[in-house]
C-alpha cells in the first residue's frame, strides 16, 4: 500500500472514527484505526464492538486530487498514535506506505515516522444492514432531537436500556424518548416517511458521538435501522450503533394531563432564578430548591445551605391558574431542561407536591419533559 493524501482531508476522518475508539477494550486490533486503500481512494474504519464509525476519503473532490494511489492495500495503525501524529505533521500532503510485515512509513515535509501496524484481515468485519427500513431526517432536526432528550439517560448500567434513548416512527411521527426514573425528557417531529420503526434503543453516549458527526445545516442523513444494529449515514461517514438489548419501560401512564396549577413564566428569567439557587444547592450536594406560587401571580424560588445562608428568587409568572403549590426539586434537573428549551416562555404543570412536575415549551407543543419532585421535612 503507497498514496499520497492532503493531510487535512485525513485529519478530518481521523477525528470522525476515532470516535468510536474505547480505552477499555481487551481486543487489540480494535485500538486501532484501519485503512483500506482502493484506486477510488481511501476508507477508515474504527470501533469498539458496540459502535463502529467508517469514513470514506474520495480519490477527487471537486475535480481536486486528494488522494494518489500508487499501490492500494489495507493495514491497521494504532490510533492513539496516529491520531496525533498526522495532526502535527508539517506539510499539506502526507506520504504513507506499508512495507512487509505491515511496518509502516509516514512522511510529510523532512517528518518521516515509522510505525508498528497490524494485520487488517483480523479487524472485525462491519455489521451486515439491510436498506429495507431506512428514513430521511435533515441533520439539524436530528442534533436538535438528541440534544432535547439526551441528558435524561441514566448513569447507572444496572439498568442498561434505560441509559439509552428509544426511538419510535409511528404514523408519520418520529419521537424520541430518554429518561433515569427521576426525569424524561421527550420530543417528537412530523416526517414524510409511510415506514414504521417500534422501540429501538441507542445508547446516550453514542448519540453524543453522533452529534459531533453531524453538520450543523439541513443535510439530509440517512437511517437505517436493522434487527440489531441502526446506521447512520452523513455525508461520505458511515456510524453503526448497536442497538441495546432490553424493553424500554412503558411511561404513559406518568405523564399527568391534567394539573391542579399551571405556571406561564418567561424561560430566560426562570433560567438566572434557578442558576442562582442551584449554586446554593450544590453546596448541600442536594441540587434541592423550593418554588412556591401563589394566586397572586408571585414565583418565589429558594434554595438554602447551612454553612453558607440562603438565597431567595422572585419572579412575576406571565400567567398562573389554579390553587397554591409549595414543591421541592432537583435544580440541576431543572436547569438541563431549560437549556435546551428554545422558546421565550415555557409551561410548568403540577398535580400535587408529589406528583410529576410537567414542563413544555410554550410554542412548541411537541416537546415534554418531566421531573420528579422532592418530598422534604419542611
Amino acid at each position: 500500500m503507497k498514496i499520497s493524501i492532503l493531510k487535512n482531508q485525513l485529519n478530518e476522518a481521523i477525528q470522525h472514527v476515532s470516535k468510536a475508539i474505547s480505552s477499555k477494550t481487551t481486543i487489540p486490533i480494535l485500538t486501532g484505526i484501519k485503512l483500506d486503500v482502493t484506486h477510488y481512494g481511501v476508507t477508515l474504519t474504527a470501533s469498539d464492538i458496540e459502535t463502529v464509525i467508517q469514513a470514506t476519503i474520495p480519490a477527487t473532490d471537486n475535480g481536486k486530487e486528494v488522494v494518489k494511489v500508487e499501490e492500494i492495500g489495507s493495514v491497521v495503525l494504532p490510533a492513539k498514535f496516529f491520531v496525533e501524529i498526522i495532526k502535527k505533521l508539517p506539510k499539506d500532503t502526507v506520504d504513507i506506505e506499508v512495507l512487509e510485515g505491515f511496518s509502516t512509513i509516514i512522511q510529510s515535509g523532512k517528518s518521516k515516522v515509522n510505525m508498528v501496524g497490524l494485520d487488517p484481515e483480523e479487524y472485525p468485519a462491519l455489521p451486515a444492514v439491510d436498506d429495507d427500513q431506512a428514513i430521511s431526517v435533515p441533520g439539524s432536526l436530528i442534533k436538535q432531537m438528541i440534544r432535547s432528550t439526551g441528558f435524561s439517560v441514566s448513569a447507572n448500567e444496572t439498568s442498561p436500556i434505560l441509559t439509552g434513548v428509544l426511538w419510535s416512527l409511528i404514523d408519520g411521527q418520529l419521537k424520541l424518548l430518554a429518561t433515569d426514573r427521576h426525569r424524561l425528557a421527550s420530543t417528537q417531529s412530523a416526517l414524510e416517511e409511510d415506514i414504521t420503526i417500534h422501540d429501538v434503543t441507542i445508547s446516550g453516549k453514542t448519540l453524543g458521538e453522533l452529534n459531533k458527526i453531524i453538520p450543523d445545516n439541513d443535510e439530509a442523513i440517512e437511517i437505517v435501522v436493522a434487527d440489531s444494529q441502526v446506521l447512520f449515514k452523513v455525508g461520505n461517514v458511515l456510524f453503526y450503533s448497536r442497538i441495546l438489548d432490553g424493553t424500554f419501560p412503558d411511561t404513559s401512564k406518568i405523564i399527568p394531563t391534567e394539573f391542579k396549577t399551571e405556571l406561564v413564566l418567561d424561560t430566560k428569567k426562570l433560567t438566572e432564578s434557578i442558576d442562582r439557587a442551584f449554586l446554593l444547592a450544590r453546596e448541600e450536594k442536594t441540587n434541592i430548591v423550593r418554588l412556591e406560587a401563589s394566586g397572586d401571580g408571585e414565583v418565589r424560588i429558594e434554595s438554602t445551605s447551612s454553612g453558607v445562608g440562603k438565597v431567595i428568587e422572585q419572579l412575576e409568572a406571565v400567567d398562573i391558574t389554579g390553587e397554591p403549590i409549595r414543591i421541592s426539586f432537583n435544580s440541576k434537573y431543572m436547569l438541563d431542561v431549560l437549556k435546551v428549551i428554545e422558546s421565550d416562555k415555557i409551561h410548568i404543570g403540577f398535580t400535587g407536591t408529589m406528583s410529576p412536575i410537567i414542563i413544555k415549551p410554550v410554542d412548541d407543543s411537541q416537546s415534554l419533559y418531566l421531573i420528579l419532585p422532592y418530598r422534604t421535612s419542611n
